[in-house]
């Protein structure tokens, strides 16, 4: 297979050339929010903050980011809850992450790749996840055997 080198960019390359409407940290907010949701329905600044291991001036800016598309609902000193396409796509990123997981746990014969799976999970496309999980299904059928 010959490669055209023109094809080739840096990783800031291929983030400007993407079609994601939203940075990799608004999705790692936004699977985070949508984690923590899960539980309640709602999330608090500080909670979150403390989750992703910021401070909550940090966390503010990035939900009022999130808010401007649309993502989430969110009052100063108030708590964040998802819009309709804000929970879908914090319920892709989780799944997206999950999968990611999964799979380097797999391959690694480990139980936490959490560091790996946060690194790679923003480039990957949604059909290489489906066909990662297809996969993990295909290996978890043939070690069952």
């Amino acid at each position: 297979m010959k490669i055209n080198p023109e094809s080739f960019y840096t990783v800031k390359g291929y983030q400007m050339n993407s079609q994601s409407k939203i940075s990799t940290a608004c999705e790692d907010y936004l699977e985070m929010i949508y984690r923590q949701s899960l539980k309640n329905g709602y999330v608090r600044i500080n909670s979150l903050a403390s989750s992703l291991n910021v401070n909550p001036s940090s966390a503010s800016k990035m939900v009022h980011q999130l808010k401007e598309h649309g993502l989430v609902n969110f009052e100063k000193y108030g708590i964040v809850t998802l819009t309709k396409s804000g929970r879908e796509l914090g319920e892709y990123l989780l799944y997206r992450h999950n999968v990611i997981h999964k799979f380097l746990c797999i391959i690694n014969s480990s139980t936490n790749e959490l560091k790996q799976t946060e690194l790679i999970e923003h480039y990957i496309n949604e059909k290489t996840i489906k066909n990662i999980e297809t996969l993990i299904s295909k290996l978890s059928n043939y070690n069952e055997t």
